[in-house]
């Protein structure tokens, strides 16, 4: 367990780190190639697992709602309003970072851990390059931009999945399903969910890069920077979702 002057040690360098990100950036031409590298291998590559979460994440949603309501006193539309607050408030921002902090911050911590213990972010600094502004910023800023896209989507495929259980209910028909898709809807409980993944999108990638580009070690000290970053990124998740939710919500 860390104590409290180790944690602060860790606080303190994050923040270092992050000054070195956001100042003496490299050419937009070098962030940009950069960048759009990122949104492939970190965005793009993400569809697929979103896809099949949300699918049946929706479905399962739905299922256990309509499975509690069995009364002739509860309105029928219900369901799909449920599953339509639970989707966009709290299941895909929140889950889906979840999920996207184990995949995506595994992915930048081993990625930049290989690079430290193999000496190539030495040779970047040799050179004169600001290695974490080179290697950090794109990362940072190509999840930030693409991230809210995959929540997006996610809401949508969640819902559509919510409708296809709904076509082999009985007890639930999908005009029922679809009236509590539209009741009552807010499009800023939309807004809410996306500022959430962009916070949530901004800890995740920094926190991992942190554990990742100060790998000390061989080639488990990356396994278990690794670890630490999908940990302490999760954690952070979990943190900042509560107060955003208070402060923005409540």
């Amino acid at each position: 367990m860390l104590n409290i002057s180790e944690t602060l040690d860790h606080i303190g360098l994050y923040f270092k780190m992050l000054e070195a990100v956001f100042s003496k950036t490299e050419r937009l031409k070098v962030h940009w190639i950069n960048f759009l590298k990122e949104i492939d291998k970190l965005g793009v590559e993400s569809f697929g697992i979103v896809a099949i979460i949300s699918l049946f994440m929706g479905a399962v949603i739905t299922l256990q709602t309509s499975a509690q309501m069995h009364s002739s006193l509860i309105p029928a539309y219900l369901v799909g309003f449920t599953t339509r607050q639970s989707t966009i408030l709290e299941f895909s921002p929140t889950i889906i970072s979840l999920i996207l902090a184990g995949k995506v911050g595994s992915n930048i911590a081993s990625e930049l851990g290989t690079m430290r213990i193999t000496e190539q972010i030495d040779a970047l600094e040799i050179m004169g390059v600001n290695s974490r502004s080179y290697l950090i910023f794109p990362k940072i800023l190509a999840t930030m931009v693409f991230n809210p896209i995959l929540i997006i989507y996610s809401i949508a495929l969640s819902i559509v999945g919510g409708w296809l259980v709904t076509t082999t209910l009985s007890t639930l028909t999908v005009a029922d399903y679809m009236q509590g898709i539209y009741q009552d809807f807010k499009p800023f409980h939309v807004t809410y969910s996306l500022i959430k993944t962009v916070v949530f999108a901004f800890l995740i990638t920094s926190i991992s890069a942190y554990h990742g580009y100060y790998t000390k070690g061989g080639a488990t000290a990356v396994g278990v920077s690794s670890t630490k970053a999908v940990v302490y990124g999760s954690i952070a998740i979990l943190i900042s979702n509560y107060i955003l939710t208070q402060l923005i919500l409540m």
